[in-house]
């Protein structure tokens, strides 16, 4: 007997053949008396960290003439021994996503529980009764080498085995609709060709109604907003689907405040998100330079951005902090250099920029580790003999998602020279990249084949208490802009620690009068970008 077990330790058995029949059953009761009051039925492939709250989304939509609800909502999960859980979960309107927003899990609760809009299964016969089906299943770029974009794949075959699923299953007038961001050309070049040769294999003539459409999620506060209040772009394989998607996103989103953008071909929409994220990530690449620039040339790069901001054109200028992170930005470049070669059969090298952008980006975080050592070098330790604590783990402020963070980056590289390695985030119960890199994100993805000694992180935990994580440290790295961090006192650090430390800023969150402080305390002080902290010593060693 099989079992999946929640982040929580839950146990939950896994649906045998007999299970399977029983869950139809109940589907379809519960459909056929939502269809009777009116409601569309709306299938959402995949309750993950985007799948899920728009599933919720939907669910708790209203009819903008009524103000009554209008959709039914099936959420729908593989049952895998790593995800069948979040059914169950669900399913008792608990949310299977920790998020930041307070109002992921009462919007759930509510419509699963209340308004007796949603439901969650674990069986594609689902897909039989959807009306409308949103896919969500995730799509990713692995990495073959760090710091070598060229060398990686995308891996969509999760994505290819579920059109073949849908294929077989959906009814010829349900619309779907891919929301997951995919390599430009898939919804023409691989979805469409897998649904059209199942509908002629079940002797179906009719034009599959396939979409495209791209959310901009932002994990945090404001998680549900960045779903629900915030521009769409969509697109359709054919004028009905156009108009179907464009229909239907108008129905559950704010398009009155935020409107869609309707594209012609759904190759553009999907190019859309791809162009996005890789311009970031280019302008975060960008400063990395001039961030060593200002290290060896005594610039202070926050003092230069923050007066160029002044300028409205430049107004949204980044800093780059120890790497970018998050699902999307390392690695969506990668996406659309993979299309152009496997899915239209270029051989062209058009991508110059794009690729070297995330090189740069994913090993930003190796020049931190090696701030980290020149600093303990200057008060005359090494990195192999020190116990370092990192200062935030996830990849952005106030935010608990650790995916691609630039702090993990640090910490292999910190462990790989032989320092142990504590860490504290307020927002990090689990940093599961981690405590499962055998497993986690999966077989053979995780990040510690990039790095040795990386035995010495199985039994890594995350630290509750601040003063608990700092007692003994010899070097201490503020690697996130979290709240908590940003007023830290020196003295209180140094108190925690117990002696004088090492102090890396990764985000330019010391001002001058502080890192003035750590100085005059005995403290070594580097960050990225502060060239100017020089100055800083050099003043307090004369004034001693």
């Amino acid at each position: 007997m099989e079992y999946s077990i929640s982040p929580d330790g839950e146990k939950f058995k896994i649906p045998e053949e007999e299970d399977y029949t029983r869950e139809y059953e109940r589907l379809e009761k519960l459909v056929t008396a939502r269809r009777e009051e009116g409601f569309e039925i709306v299938v959402v492939m995949g309750l993950g960290f985007v799948g899920a709250v728009m599933a919720g989304v939907v669910a708790d939509s209203v009819d903008k003439k009524t103000g009554k609800p209008a959709k039914y909502v099936i959420g729908m999960q593989r049952p895998s021994t790593r995800s069948f859980w979040k059914i169950p979960l669900f399913n008792r309107g608990l949310s299977p996503i920790r998020a930041e927003d307070p109002e992921v899990a009462p919007m759930i609760e509510r419509c699963v529980n209340k308004k007796k809009t949603m439901t969650a299964t674990y069986t594609y016969d689902a897909l039989k009764l959807a009306d409308i089906l949103v896919v969500d299943v995730q799509c990713d770029f692995l990495k073959q080498e760090l710091g070598n974009l060229r060398s990686g794949y995308a891996d969509i075959s999760a994505l290819e085995t579920s059109f073949k699923k849908i294929g077989e299953k959906i009814s010829p007038h349900c619309l779907v609709l891919i929301e997951t961001t995919v390599p430009p050309g898939t919804t023409e070049y691989v979805a469409y060709p897998l649904l059209k040769k199942a509908f002629r294999a079940r002797g179906i003539d009719e034009e599959p109604l396939l979409a495209h459409s791209f959310e901009r999620v932002m994990p945090g506060k404001e998680y549900v907003r960045s779903i629900r209040d915030f521009w769409r772009v969509c697109s359709g394989i054919n004028k009905t689907a156009r108009e179907k998607v464009a229909t239907f996103l108008s129905e559950i989103l704010n398009v009155d405040q935020f409107p869609l953008t309707v594209l012609d071909r759904p190759i553009e929409s999907e190019t859309c998100k791809i162009v996005e994220n890789s311009y970031r990530a280019t302008i975060l690449a960008f400063l990395h330079e001039w961030s060593l620039f200002a290290e060896t040339n005594g610039v202070d790069l926050i003092k230069v951005t923050n007066a160029i901001k002044v300028r409205p054109t430049h107004s949204n200028i980044i800093f780059p902090g120890p790497g970018i992170g998050g699902y999307c930005l390392p690695k969506d470049g990668g996406l659309g250099i993979w299309a152009d070669k496997h899915l239209m059969g270029f051989e062209n090298d058009i991508f110059k920029i794009t690729p070297q952008a995330i090189d740069i980006n994913d090993t930003r975080g190796l020049h931190a580790a090696r701030l980290v050592r020149d600093a303990l070098r200057n008060m005359g330790r090494i990195v192999a003999a020190s116990q370092v604590t990192v200062l935030g783990v996830s990849y952005r402020e106030d935010v608990g998602d650790t995916r691609y963070s630039g702090s993990e980056i640090i910490v292999r590289k910190l462990t790989e020279m032989g320092a142990e390695v504590k860490a504290h985030d307020p927002y990090v119960q689990h940093w599961w990249e981690l405590e499962k890199q055998d497993t986690y994100p999966a077989v053979g993805a995780s990040w510690s084949r990039f790095f040795r000694n990386q035995e010495e992180l199985s039994k890594f935990r995350m630290m509750d208490d601040l003063e608990e994580a700092l007692k003994n440290s010899d070097a201490v790295v503020i690697a996130v802009r979290h709240k908590a961090y940003l007023e830290l006192d020196p003295d209180e650090v140094v108190r925690m620690a117990g002696s004088p430390l090492a102090v890396v800023d990764c985000f330019g969150i010391l001002d001058d009068a502080r890192i003035e402080r750590y100085f005059e305390l005995g403290c070594e002080v580097k960050g990225l970008g502060r060239g100017h902290i020089n100055r800083i010593k050099d003043k307090v060693r004369k004034r001693i």
